[in-house]
């Protein structure tokens, strides 16, 4: 099968986020598939940027197509998404030429590149997907306050509408999300689920050595007798850091040390709070390398991953780094509100409400009380649940028969 994936965003363990296009489409190409990635050539998320062009990396033909740098969320970006999705219409009769798709899903977040992949599967005869990784336009909406009736807001709802009535299959990473999308003309036996996961080859071979500082933080917080608590991605207000350093602060004394390792817009506040009020239980650490967190993670008593308590996620969540936490076989606090939670369907941990520094002072304590060999076995349950679930291998293939299944 011929796998055409368009996603604005797609990178590689080397060049940063987002992954799960490189994890989807490797396992497909050791299942025998051809699959060709058309990107941009920059985005926000990645930590390095490639050369437009074609580029073949582990199997998967990668197409970079030039756009402009932006910054920000603002009409920058705008400009970029515009050209991306301009290059690929205008490529539409090339790429069917050249690569005969059987298959063009359309992944970018923002759903306007369903009608580029839709203009692409017709000229090929091939079957259209819509991959849904966040609902948009609901989340700007929700998240940040855009009014529905603002003119890009009509434009994504647009998108979204023609998105479930044209596809043949809609794949969502978000589990609870069939009344939104039925109230928007999608046939619910187009939809499957297949959330996010992990690479277990990622987690057989040994790890490069954490970095130095981070260790040297390690080694000296266990000297003091404190149990490590640590947090490792982005820094944003989504991820409600605000009340983990709550947290921290009521636990002064307490032999709780907090190990946050990231980066993003909300760094720099952060960092600021935690000198003026002198958190000395607190310490921030620059990003690391993706193959680096399993290092960082092993040497965890406890991994916090938090959200803030808003109504779109009552349609699921799906994070990356909570498979990661899960992997590692780490205890995990989680704060959340949402329609799902893989914490207590996999017994890994405490899920305590979000946004409340008194729920997570609990949530911490209750974690450091139970003995080693109790919040091992928990770890080990998260390790044991990801991979039953959530490994690429397994994920792949369930992506491969929702395909099949509507022949």
């Amino acid at each position: 099968m011929n796998i055409l994936l368009i996603n604005h965003y797609a990178g590689t363990p080397t060049l940063g986020m987002e992954f799960r296009p490189y994890y989807l489409a490797r396992e497909w190409v050791r299942l025998g598939h051809r699959v060709q990635i058309l990107a941009a050539d920059f985005s926000h998320v990645r930590a390095h940027q490639p050369a437009a062009g074609d580029e073949l990396i582990d199997g998967i033909a990668y197409r970079w197509l030039a756009t402009p740098r932006y910054r920000g969320n603002g009409a920058g970006r705008l400009r970029n998404i515009w050209a991306f999705l301009r290059v690929v219409w205008a490529d539409a009769a090339r790429l069917v030429r050249e690569f005969r798709p059987d298959v063009v899903i359309a992944s970018s977040t923002y759903p306007m590149d369903i009608w580029v992949a839709r203009r692409i599967a017709r000229r090929a005869g091939a079957k259209l997907v819509y991959e849904v990784h966040d609902l948009w336009p609901l989340s700007p909406i929700e998240l940040s306050g855009m009014s529905p009736y603002h003119p890009f807001i009509l434009l994504v709802q647009a998108a979204e509408n023609a998105a479930y009535r044209d596809a043949d299959v809609v794949v969502s990473m978000l589990p609870k999300v069939q009344q939104h999308m039925a109230a928007h003309g999608l046939d619910l036996r187009k939809l499957h689920i297949v959330p996010n996961g992990i690479a277990l080859d990622d987690w057989r071979a040994a790890p490069p050595p954490l970095r130095e500082d981070i260790a040297s933080g390690a080694v000296q917080a266990r000297a003091a007798g404190s149990l490590l608590v640590g947090y490792a991605g982005s820094m944003g207000l989504p991820n409600a850091l605000d009340t983990l350093l709550d947290a921290a602060s009521a636990l002064r004394g307490v032999a709780l040390h907090f190990m946050l390792v990231g980066d993003g817009h909300e760094k720099a506040r952060l960092a600021r709070r935690v000198a003026d009020e002198q958190l000395h239980n607190v310490s921030l650490f620059e990003p690391i390398a993706k193959p680096m967190i399993p290092s960082f993670l092993a040497g965890l008593d406890i991994a916090y991953i938090g959200w803030q308590r808003v109504p779109i996620y009552r349609f699921g969540i799906a994070p990356n780094k909570l498979m990661d936490y899960m992997m590692a076989a780490v205890p995990v606090l989680h704060g959340v509100e949402a329609g799902n939670d893989p914490v207590a369907e996999a017994g890994c941990g405490l899920t305590v409400p979000p946004e409340s520094p008194e729920a997570l002072v609990q949530g911490l304590r209750r974690l450091a009380a139970l003995g080693i060999d109790e919040r091992r076995a928990m770890g080990m349950r998260g390790r044991d649940y990801v991979r039953r679930h959530h490994s690429y291998a397994v994920l792949a293939q369930r992506f491969i028969d929702a395909l099949q299944a509507t022949r």
